[in-house]
This record gives structure tokens, sequence and C-alpha cells, in this order.
């Protein structure tokens, strides 16, 4: 299985007993393309052009894409997730439910660099929580060995909760991804307790040998901070933003920006 390799250089404590090590890298930018494809099932046709995005996307910078199929197919098709898949050149993360046997299948089928698992309900409107990995342990623990045995590196979706974390380690992922939506809300108020949670949970997962991904709700004003205040965080995957931004900038103009913002020394 791909590795999380770690190279401590430096140790950083935030309260609460929670103290770990890391070396500094450069975070990974992965673009969700799913609001180019709503724009396009909007109309019908193939403008624009979700493959041709993903292209473009990595061309101008991105390290990764995202795809998150879901099971009424309203954004990303199946269809455009194999069409996808051999163009990647960076990094191809699949998000999606694994409790749906066709993502299951679809997955094993692609064999993406990573899989992010996704505890969402049919029909809901974009993810609004993480998986309760302490109920949910055996399940993820076996799905996630159905993964690995694929040769395909997975990520589970959690919210900043320590004991959540924690469990997450007994199942044998190799990431977790802090979902930041209640990061995003009170950023404007108050950042230094918007982050707290999230740091701790972040120590929690490098002690317990795990590396970090985060996403939901991220853009260019909040994305600095977090990832200045997260060691060791690896990967974010930033969609609706990202886009909604590239309106305005253009795609290449926007992406360098979030790559900046990203991987920015001071904040």
């Amino acid at each position: 299985m791909p590795g999380n390799t770690r190279h401590p250089v430096l140790a950083l404590s935030y309260g609460n007993g929670f103290t770990f090590a890391f070396m500094s890298a450069l975070t990974k930018l992965s673009v969700n393309i799913n609001k180019i494809a709503t724009l396009r099932n909007s109309r019908g046709g193939n403008n624009p052009d979700v493959l041709k995005s993903a292209i473009d996307c990595q061309k101008f910078g991105a390290d990764g894409i995202t795809v998150h199929p879901r099971p009424d197919e309203r954004h990303i098709r199946y269809a455009d997730v194999r069409d996808i898949a051999p163009i990647i050149t960076t990094e191809f993360n699949i998000e999606g439910n694994p409790k749906e046997d066709k993502f299951v299948a679809l997955v094993l089928e692609v064999k993406p660099h990573q899989v992010t698992l996704v505890p969402d309900d049919p029909g809901q409107l974009t993810s609004n929580h993480g998986w309760d990995t302490i109920k949910e342990r055996s399940y993820l623990r076996e799905i996630t060995e159905v993964f690995h045995n694929a040769g395909i590196r997975v990520s589970i979706f959690t919210d900043p909760v320590t004991d959540i974390v924690a469990a997450a380690a007994d199942t044998g992922t190799d990431r977790i991804e802090l979902y930041t939506e209640d990061y995003a809300r009170h950023y404007h108020h108050n950042r230094e307790t918007a982050i707290a949670a999230y740091a701790q949970a972040a120590a929690i997962a490098t002690q317990k040998g795990l590396g970090i991904n985060a996403g939901h709700d991220l853009d260019r004003d909040n994305l600095g901070f977090f990832a200045h205040h997260i060691p060791g965080l690896l990967e974010v995957s930033i969609g609706h933003a990202l886009i909604a931004d590239a309106l305005y900038y253009g795609l290449e103009n926007t992406i360098q920006l979030y790559k900046r913002a990203l991987n920015r020394t001071t904040v």
C-alpha cells in the first residue's frame, strides 16, 4: 500500500497534552470537478467538457483530481469516472459511500490512487458529517481491506473528534479526511477557536500513524490559516469555492491562487 512516510524534525504542542512531530512539506491541492459536471448537466451536451477540465486542472498545477459520483449521478457520472481515470497523471481521488455496491464496483474497476469513504445518504445535497468510526469500526475495517487488496489507498471522512479519529486508526485506513465545514463556518468569528478541535484531532491522527487530508468549505480566505495550523496536512480537496472563484479569476489563475494560499509560510 502507498505509505505515509514521516520524517519528524519539529515538535509542536496544542494543549491538552497533545504534542507531536512532523516534517514541513507542501500540502497537495486536489481539485474536485463535480461542479463543472453540474454545469454541464444543467444544459445537456458536453459543455463544459469534464474530461478536458480534468486535463486542464492538472496542466494548471493541481496536484490531483477528485470526483464524488453519487447514486443519482446529478453531477459526476459513473461514465465520467471511467473516462477520467486513464488521463490522470497526478493523483485520482474518488469519494463516495461504500455502502453503495455500485460505488464499490466502480472503484475496484477504475483503481484510483485513493478512495475517500464518505457516509452520504442517498440524495443528500452535500456531505455534512463524518463516519462514526466507533459504531462502524468493524464495517470500515472490512471495506478498507477490500480496497487495500486492490492496491488502493483509503481515507475515511471524519469529524474533528479525538475519539472518532483514534477509532479510525483501528480500521486499517491509511488516512483520515477532516470534515472542515464547522471550521469554515466559525473562521471569521474566531479563527483560533475554529481551528482548535482540528489541531487536536490532527495530533491524535499523527500519533496513530494516520495521514491527514481535509475538505469541505475551504476557500481562499480560510485555507492558509487551516494549513498553517495543521502540521502534517498532506492534501486538501476543494471544489465548490475554487470553481466559483474561477468564474472571476479564470481556472488556471485560481488554481495557482489556492496553491499559494495553501502553502504560504505566514498567515
